[in-house]
């Protein structure tokens, strides 16, 4: 199959593939910095980025928007000149400052669901950062794409389609999680590409269109390339290797896994998502997990409903307190049977395969 580079506006990935922003702290510097070294574009997350630093539990927006630069820094050593990005998710507090701290890191893209980004636009302003919105649905597509053109007189640089396989929070409801073979998301897939294509030609210029979710093995990529995307957002495959920002026990957690374990929750954030059945999730299903002074991590949550902080759960999956974690995943990460060098997977997925 012919497979093209990546191309989104001035930046060319020669492998057409994205890896997906993992929080908390799983994708930082080492990771990100690995997949824009290989060719292909590295993303950090900024959900508590700033998680290692000592002032974190008292000031962690403040620790969160000065990591955002010093991670940026370190992945740039290492990516020479490959492509980086950041995922900032929507539901982010305070995600304006967010948003304007890695521009002014000089982030090369921006990416950014878990809601609605409708104004990233007016955030990013005149400055070169690429933007590139996750979307569920055509509705969703439509939306953003309407309010970006009217208000801001912009298109989105490219747009990721966050498919139902994916880890972490998802922008679908239970009952469509839990009734995949019914929700039949291929065919909003083709959807979503033909409204995209009619603007690309209406206005006349190029939106890329990346696939996330379920995406494991090149196979997977050619199937929705296929389609007329221009490349895949990957994550899950991504973890468990040596370069991951991830404790070795959390990529052990994706290689001890079967297919069984990988279950839909109920995020105290007031999403569904994606992760490993463990010990702290059957005692968080059975009750309330004492924790202690907020983060401010996302503004959905309500510390005083929350069943157990998310962001402590997540700091014990990074840092490889797995049975006290949540330890989000997509949904084939029982398929990992021992670690990888990030740049044997990007050579699977290169264009002309490297044997």
């Amino acid at each position: 199959m012919d497979i093209k580079p990546l191309v989104i506006g001035d930046l060319v990935a020669g492998i057409p593939v994205m890896q997906g922003g993992m929080g908390v702290g799983v994708s930082l510097s080492g990771l990100a910095g690995a997949v824009a070294a290989e060719g292909g574009i590295g993303i950090l997350s900024t959900a508590q980025i700033g998680y290692r630093d000592p002032d974190f539990d008292s000031d962690p927006i403040g620790c969160n928007l000065k990591a955002i630069k010093t991670e940026l820094d370190k992945a740039r050593k290492l990516a020479g000149n490959g492509i980086l990005g950041m995922n900032i998710m929507v539901a982010t507090r305070q995600y304006e400052e967010y948003v304007k701290a890695a521009v002014a890191a000089g982030v090369d893209l921006i990416v950014s669901g878990a809601g609605l980004p409708m104004n990233l636009p007016g955030l990013v302003k005149d400055a070169k950062t690429k933007l590139v919105p996750i979307v569920s649905s055509v509705k969703s597509t439509q939306v953003i794409i309407k309010y970006w053109l009217k208000k801001y007189s912009r298109l989105p640089d490219a747009i990721v389609i966050e498919g139902p396989l994916a880890g972490g929070h998802l922008g679908f409801s239970a009952e469509q999680l839990n009734d995949l073979e019914n929700l039949r998301f291929d065919d909003e897939v083709e959807k979503i590409i033909h409204t995209v294509k009619q603007l690309e030609e209406e206005h006349r210029f190029e939106i890329p269109v990346i696939m996330a979710g379920g995406i494991y093995t090149r196979e997977d990529m050619e199937h929705y390339l296929k389609f007329g995307v221009s490349g895949v957002q990957m994550a899950t495959r991504f973890v468990t290797t040596y370069e991951c920002d991830a404790d070795d026990a959390y990529k052990q957690s994706y290689i001890d896994a079967k297919k069984e374990d990988i279950v839909i929750v109920k995020s105290p954030v007031g999403m569904p998502g994606r992760a490993i059945l463990n010990p702290f999730m059957e005692r968080a299903a059975g009750g309330e997990i004492p924790h202690g002074k907020c983060h401010l991590c996302v503004s959905t949550c309500d510390p005083a409903k929350t069943p157990y902080c998310i962001t402590d759960a997540l700091i014990n999956a990074v840092t490889g307190n797995v049975n006290e974690a949540l330890l989000f995943c997509g949904a084939n990460a029982y398929r990992a049977t021992k670690l990888e060098h990030v740049k044997d997977i990007m050579k699977e997925f290169a264009p002309e395969r490297i044997k």
